[in-house]
């Protein structure tokens, strides 16, 4: 198996990506090798000063690396040369097993669509995101940010992808699919949730429940709640607002710890041909070390291929 990871996305510059590479390395099996993409002498002079085995490694030399304030749509193709773009080079020619970045998430998704593409049947790709429960397993929240605007029949496939997350990578056998709504009755909510409800109870793809409240978001009524980005994307950043509250007023009650993003590290981009993971830019050595650990896990999980399957 071999793991792409962009070693230019962080905020931090490469030394982050490099000691989480390093520590990763550490706790991999033999046969999945890490390739790491950026700036050479960095790398090189960063697993150095780890202590790493430069013969663990393959460096593929990158310049012009997309920032954050690049226009997604226009950095792919005008850098050429940049980690996100060989890196997505590299997964659409089979080079790689994964690639997964703390990068320009914009690119990142971007990428995914142009570059390795969408799964055959699917409408969307999406972004999921971990949302902790208070009986200690963990939920699916999808969109979180990928598709601001949704058609019934894109969010309907969203139970679906969330579904192959949950019971692939989670191991939740049989997941329980809500659709995120203002009440729990099926006349509840905008006509874009009124004909997503009828969509999702007539399928027979997964194990959908019907509607489910915001109060519902740690509880174990549903283990995937389908939603569109916008939405997604705000409750998210209000879940992580909440946690960081907590805790620089100093509350260390072990389920509010379990909000922290360092926890998983990153998630995959559901619905494309490959393994494509994201993560924050901000995070630190051990949240990048968990994204790497976690890739592997998506990769043994052959999720992209399990969604062909069932979209065929």
């Amino acid at each position: 198996m071999r793991i792409g990871v962009d070693i230019m996305g962080s905020d931090h510059g490469p030394v982050v990506p490099i000691r989480a590479a390093v520590m990763a390395a550490k706790e991999l099996p033999a046969d999945v090798r890490l390739v790491l993409i950026g700036d050479a002498e960095a790398i090189l002079a960063g697993i150095a000063a780890e202590g790493g085995d430069l013969s663990a490694f393959d460096i593929i030399p990158s310049q012009d690396d997309i920032t954050f304030d690049d226009n997604p749509t226009k950095a792919l193709p005008a850098k050429p040369k940049s980690s996100i773009s060989i890196g997505f080079h590299l997964l659409k020619e089979g080079k790689l097993d994964a690639f997964a970045s703390t990068g320009n998430t914009g690119a990142m998704l971007v990428g995914s669509i142009f570059s390795v593409k969408a799964i055959p049947g699917v409408i969307r790709p999406c972004i999921p995101s971990v949302v902790p429960k208070e009986n200690g397993s963990y939920g699916i929240l999808v969109d979180v940010g990928a598709n601001a605007d949704c058609k019934p029949d894109a969010l309907a496939q969203f139970g679906l992808l969330g579904a192959m997350l949950a019971k692939y990578v989670y191991h939740i056998e049989d997941p329980k699919v809500g659709l995120l709504n203002i009440g729990e009755e099926a006349k509840k909510g905008d006509l874009l949730r009124q004909a997503t409800y009828a969509l999702m109870k007539e399928q027979d793809l997964y194990n959908f429940i019907g509607n489910v409240e915001g109060r519902d978001l740690f509880n174990g009524t549903a283990d995937v709640m389908v939603t569109d980005g916008f939405t997604g994307n705000v409750v998210l950043k209000a879940v992580e607002a909440f946690h960081d509250l907590l805790e620089q007023r100093g509350v260390h009650e072990p389920f509010f710890d379990r909000f922290n993003y360092e926890n998983y590290g990153g998630l995959p981009i559901l619905g494309v041909n490959g393994n494509v993971i994201i993560g924050h830019g901000i995070s630190n050595d051990l949240t990048i070390k968990n994204m790497i650990l976690f890739t592997r896990e998506v990769v043994e999980s052959k999720l992209s291929e399990r969604i062909r399957e069932a979209l065929t």
